[in-house]
């Protein structure tokens, strides 16, 4: 067994290879939280984005520079 792995059984429906927010696209989010390494945290769709210096409390129009597995990277646009 490794880390990091999760069995998936007959009734896990999620989809894992299709994202809500593609890289090079802008959405209009609303920062909820504060990451532990300084960030803003929103979401779309439930898909976590850390915004570089998004503040909690904000609605920023963002631009995603990045998407993971788990979550994506953007920064705000003026």
């Amino acid at each position: 067994m490794s880390y990091g792995t999760q069995r998936r059984g007959a009734g896990d429906n999620r989809n894992f290879g299709s994202k809500p927010v593609e890289v090079g696209k802008e959405y209009d989010v609303q920062v909820t939280e504060t990451s532990y390494k300084g960030d803003g945290v929103a979401r779309v769709q439930g898909f976590v984005i850390f915004v570089k210096n998004g503040r909690t409390g904000e609605n920023v129009k963002v631009k995603v520079n990045s998407v993971g597995s788990r979550f994506a990277i953007a920064e705000i646009v003026n």
